[in-house]
């Protein structure tokens, strides 16, 4: 499917981007030109991971400056945001026991589902073996 191409209708539904939005992104140079002019215009592969990264690097919170820094560097995975006031991050409270909890962000402990899973189990089974020799 390398040789696939799209009209801008076709590129605008495949990632989500409206027409304004895409012709404004080739306009300051995040974009490529499309081959062709008018409705005779064709959208490559290129095309389409140019603005999907730009979709998903702006919804990250970046800035089209950043995005077009990133561009020119080779496209590095995007940076953490910085923390500051007004800073809005969903965080899990897990309560191991009365006095004891674990807050966890998953996404900034970079933690997939199944290992936040193994790693309260690990934490609970921890905390009741302290608890165990405690008692005995």
């Amino acid at each position: 499917m390398e040789d696939s191409t799209y009209t801008l209708d076709e590129l605008c539904s495949l990632t989500d981007l409206n027409k304004r939005t895409v012709r404004y992104y080739m306009q300051i140079g995040l974009v490529d030109r499309p081959e062709g002019e008018t409705r005779a215009a064709r959208y490559g592969p290129r095309h389409l991971d140019q603005c999907l990264k730009i979709r998903k690097w702006t919804q990250a919170g970046l800035s089209l400056e950043r995005v077009r820094e990133l561009f020119a560097s080779g496209d590095q995975p995007v940076p953490a945001r910085p923390r500051g006031p007004g800073t809005l991050e969903v965080w899990s409270h897990i309560v191991v026991a009365d006095g004891v909890e674990v807050t966890l962000n998953p996404e900034r402990a970079n933690l997939r589902p199944e290992q936040v899973r193994t790693f309260l189990a690990e934490v609970m089974a921890a905390f009741e073996k302290l608890n165990r020799s405690e008692n005995d």
